[in-house]
């Protein structure tokens, strides 16, 4: 075999893999569809459309790529190091509610099984309290303030490096073996790429070590196919086959392997292997693309009209308000001149029905038009705005198809439909919008469709005691197959009501600790 593993994404779960495979002595191969980005290579705003979404057809190879389904809008991370590229940095333990429901839940005691998983994944990512509030920050402070709730606000552990700002420092981390990190200058660019070399995505720890190990990385291509090898089941190997993700011209290579990590996301992951329970891996279980989840979250930006204000200074998640036991909020920011995502905001107009969010909207606009043509027009959406990021760990469920195009949809399965207007969010949207003297705007999902957006799209491989509850044992070993892993958010197998990155890492840890 030219591979003992082949690993299929560098996300949050691939790159755990990557590391703790070639640690063992495995030879290894990392497949990713995404581009290489250094801190240099990131856009300096999300106008650079290239270099921030993904979209092949028309030539972008950035590092953001949507999806539209039926019932949620799912932003994903694409590139050498997945989703921490540009997610919100934040690394959240969920609550226990999370360990003891869904599929997984009569498996393992799970939240003493996880705890060294989690303390280890915190140390390899570098989570650090944010150590100072800015004026985005501040404002939900005063939220959290007029509501009674002041001890409820918190900041967050996040993935940056917060040494001396813009200065170069020798690796803090790993004794020195690994990469030099510069000090945050708290611009705000998280989500668009750390341009300051100060955020740990994950190809300055787990990525960077697995390379040290041996362990290779081939980017820009896209894995179209995994069969087995001899027997069925896999126990003599698999040919993968690949192909460029970003070329004219695509020529499809195979190698093969003993074993495969699937580490796509759900997005990668489940749309790949529902195309191959149809020829390549037939016995693969009937759960497949069920119970996805997301963390039933909204989305909603308050901008502010003081010329004063500037809420694109600080990381991007720098503070956290938990508004009851299944309710929290997230301020998110932009860097200074990231003025997209104005193009598809409208006037906030919350309800579950087309025409009455039509009217409002309207109505909106007419009762305030020096406001939002203030918000549209003058040049600084990003520096005046705050995107407030709604979570519950309150339970839905949805399940993913794929059409003989290669679509995907999704279907609604069980339990409270993933809804764009959360009632808790209305009320804190208000007062926010308030306190930040400002006017309250939404993404055109919401506001045309009714769906809500989410970058937290989990589940569709989910753990369960055998083929018929799940898709993957307790160890991530797929039913049905020989040494073939599934770990990324695909694996998460309940609601956890908080940024899963840190829970896929420790999930991660654990799966590949009981490989020998």
């Amino acid at each position: 075999m030219e591979y003992d593993y082949i690993i299929i994404g560098s996300g949050f779960g691939g790159a755990v893999s990557a590391l703790r495979l070639s640690e063992k002595g495995y030879k290894v191969l990392v497949i990713e569809k995404g581009k290489w980005y250094k801190a240099k290579d990131f856009p300096k705003s999300n106008w650079n459309i290239k270099k921030w979404m993904w979209i092949p057809f028309f030539r972008c190879f950035g590092i953001l790529k949507m999806t539209f389904l039926k019932h949620i809008t799912a932003g994903s991370g694409v590139g050498v190091g997945g989703g921490s590229l540009g997610f919100a940095n934040t690394l959240i333990i969920p609550k226990s509610k999370f360990f003891s429901s869904g599929t997984w839940s009569k498996l393992n005691n799970w939240e003493e099984e996880l705890k060294p998983h989690y303390t280890t994944a915190l140390k390899m990512l570098g989570a650090t309290k944010n150590p100072t509030l800015f004026d985005a920050d501040k404002t939900l402070k005063e939220v959290a303030v007029a509501i009674g709730k002041e001890d409820k606000f918190d900041t967050p552990n996040v993935a940056v490096y917060f040494g001396k700002p813009n200065e170069v420092h020798p690796d803090p981390y790993f004794e020195g073996e690994g990469p030099e990190r510069v000090g945050c200058n708290f611009c705000g660019a998280c989500m668009t790429g750390c341009p300051n070399n100060s955020k740990n995505t994950l190809d300055k720890n787990y990525l960077y070590l697995a390379q040290k190990y041996g362990a290779k990385i081939l980017a820009e291509n896209e894995v179209i196919d995994v069969t087995p090898i001899g027997k069925k089941d896999g126990s003599e190997g698999y040919a993968i086959s690949y192909r460029s993700s970003t070329a004219f011209f695509k020529k499809t290579k195979t190698t093969r392997s003993n074993g495969v990590v699937f580490s796509g996301g759900v997005l990668g992951t489940i749309k790949l292997l529902l195309k191959l329970k149809k020829k390549s891996l037939p016995d693969l279980s009937n759960q497949l693309g069920k119970y996805i989840r997301t963390n039933n979250e909204t989305l909603v930006s308050v901008s502010t009209l003081d010329e004063d204000k500037n809420y694109s200074s600080g990381v991007a998640i720098g503070s956290i308000l938990h508004t009851d036991d299944n309710t929290h909020v997230e301020m998110c920011r932009y860097r200074e001149g990231s003025d997209a995502w104005k193009l598809v905001h409208f006037p906030y107009s919350p309800s579950n029905f087309f025409f009455k969010r039509i009217y409002k909207l309207i109505y909106a606009f007419f009762k305030n038009p020096r406001a939002y043509l203030k918000i549209y027009l003058k040049n600084g959406w990003a520096k005046k705005t705050t995107v407030l990021l709604f979570m519950q760990t309150i339970d839905s469920t949805l399940t993913l198809q794929r059409n003989i195009f290669g679509i995907m949809s999704s279907r609604a399965k069980k339990g409270q439909k993933p809804s764009a207007f959360i009632p808790e969010s209305l009320k804190l949207t208000a007062l926010f919008a308030k306190k930040a003297n400002g006017k309250a705007t939404s993404f055109a999902a919401e506001t045309f469709l009714g769906i809500p957006s989410t970058a937290h799209i989990l589940g569709g491989a989910v753990m369960g005691e055998n083929n018929n509850r799940g898709v993957i044992d307790k160890n991530n070993y797929v039913f049905g197959y020989k040494n073939m892993l599934i770990v990324d958010g695909s694996m998460i197998s309940a609601n956890p009501g908080v940024n899963p990155a840190l829970s896929i890492t420790a999930i991660a840890e654990r799966a590949m600790s009981r490989i020998k």
